[in-house]
């Protein structure tokens, strides 16, 4: 073992123990208190740790006896003799104590480097506990800001307004959401330059999904009038060569999740163009659109959710099934990572949410129609608005296609599938979308009935994201929006079977 060398001069002496304590703050600041101890241990040829009032953890039985003994007594430095080693024991802060069993006998320089490490040891373990409560900050802020997206998602406004006003700043209502792609440890930056640009008026929050996404709620007055000139958009994207941003149209806050929704598609098209940036264009968005017509249907479809009672007080109940079925129809298998829950509890939520709807989830049709619902009903049963009058049809709520028979809804489908058949359509667009919708949205039998391969189906989906200025194979996607669009027009009489 390696011990503390012999001193042959008083002069030696004091220029060795210079050498140690500069040797001890070069390894404090550059590897912290867990390199400083591991070093003294070697020096010393003994165990050297830090002995905690509250928990002394695998401290030799002699060092927490010591340093019992030294807080009793009150001193700052002390000797404890056991049978076979003697433990050298300085007083730190927050009741701690440096303690070391070096290999005896000791070298008579052993208290001093001791002592001299002790100062050090004890600012270096300040540093590092400031840095962990600044970090338990953070991470804490992190998951309250993430709590204040889920319920604006669901559309609990009244809770989002509490905790985002104790987080700050307020929710902007209007706003235009702006969802910002960049490198994970550019997220921070991000967040700074879009706050410094707005006044200090953006809410922003990390995605708890796409670990590249940053999600920021803007001040309608604050955002750009025209997508053209948006000095926003140019400047967040100037972060990184990658960055890219997608901006919704200007919305109220209770209509976030169509923000959100819109400003995800909008990104979509951003990775395709020059500027790295875009606004959503084609709209309205489905929800908005179908308000009037489709809110007493959703509510008939949804009642037995929304009225379930869980048997058990531990199990979900039906605010936390309706949470856990839009965000898996919005993100599927990532919806653990916003709802942070394990994939076999999101595997047994959606199996009951099957049960009580009556409802087969693997299927397209049945998915497009529960997430029509659930966003027509944002809030659940206790913030759902009341029923239009003009709700269905022939008194039916409960009817989906007298629901996609209404004008507005005819009038959204065509529009929301007029560029399929547009002038810069590519060749078989709409027959790549139907054999997708046909088959569920899944790209290897779609491509096999296409008669392409799956690289060549993605690449037709990718062609035709940008086309519709919708988000097609990562979710949120828009295949919900455009099998119910394809439903609607073969209602009217404007197309063949849907998917």
């Amino acid at each position: 073992m390696s011990h503390l060398p012999l001193p042959r001069t008083p002069a030696q002496r004091s220029r060795d123990r210079s050498e140690d304590v500069l040797k001890v703050h070069r390894i404090a600041h550059s590897g912290g208190s867990a390199a400083l101890l591991e070093w003294l241990a070697a020096r010393l040829g003994g165990w050297t740790g830090v002995v905690e009032d509250a928990d002394p953890g695998a401290a030799p039985e002699l060092a927490v006896r010591g340093a019992a003994e030294l807080r009793a007594r009150g001193v700052s430095s002390a000797v404890l003799h056991g049978e076979r080693a003697a433990a050298l024991l300085f007083a730190l802060d927050g009741g701690r104590v440096l303690a070391s069993l070096p290999d005896l006998p000791h070298h008579p320089e052993a208290p001093a480097l001791l002592a001299d490490s002790a100062a050090v040891l004890a600012l270096v373990l300040r540093a590092e506990e400031a840095e962990r409560r600044e970090e338990r900050a953070e991470r804490a802020e992190s998951r309250a800001r993430e709590a204040v997206l889920h319920l604006l998602m669901n559309g609990r406004l009244s809770t989002a307004h509490q905790i985002a006003e104790a987080l700050g700043p307020p929710l902007p209502d209007p706003l235009r959401m702006y969802v910002v792609e960049c490198r994970p440890g550019q997220r921070g930056e991000v967040a700074r330059l879009c706050e410094e640009l707005t006044g200090g008026r953006a809410w922003t929050v990390r995605c708890p999904v796409y670990v590249r996404h940053l999600i920021a709620l803007v001040p309608d007055a604050r955002a750009a009038a025209s997508a053209e000139h948006d000095p926003l958009s140019q400047a967040l994207v100037g972060v990184a060569r990658d960055c890219a941003v997608g901006v919704s149209g200007h919305l109220r806050l209770r209509e976030a999740p169509a923000a959100y929704t819109q400003a995800f598609h909008a990104l979509a098209v951003a990775r395709g163009r020059a500027g790295r940036h875009a606004r959503f264009g084609p709209g309205p968005e489905l929800e908005l659109a179908a308000h009037a017509a489709g809110t007493g249907w959703a509510e008939a479809l949804l009642a037995p959710l929304h009225t379930y009672e869980p048997r058990r007080a531990q199990d979900p109940g039906a605010q936390e099934l309706r949470a856990t079925a839009h965000a898996w129809l919005n993100f599927g298998p990532h919806a653990t990572r916003l709802l942070k829950i394990h994939r076999n509890t999101l595997a047994m939520r959606l199996r009951l949410i099957e049960s009580v709807l009556g409802r087969d989830l693997a299927r397209l049709p049945e998915q497009a129609e529960l997430s029509f619902a659930l966003r027509l009903t944002p809030g659940g049963p206790d913030a759902s608005p009341d029923a239009s009058p003009g709700a269905g049809t022939a008194g039916d709520p409960g009817d989906l296609d007298g629901v996609l028979r209404h004008p507005d809804l005819a009038a959204w489908a065509r529009a929301h599938l007029a560029p399929l058949t547009g002038r810069e359509a590519p060749p078989g667009a709409r027959e790549t979308v139907r054999a997708w919708l046909r088959h569920d949205a899944h790209l290897v039998p779609a491509a096999a009935a296409l008669g392409i391969s799956v690289p060549g189906a993605r690449k037709r989906l990718t062609r035709i994201e940008a086309l519709l200025e919708r988000s097609l194979l990562q979710s949120p996607s828009a295949r919900h929006d455009l099998w119910l669009a394809h439903r609607a027009e073969e209602l009217a009489g404007l197309a063949g079977p849907a998917a």
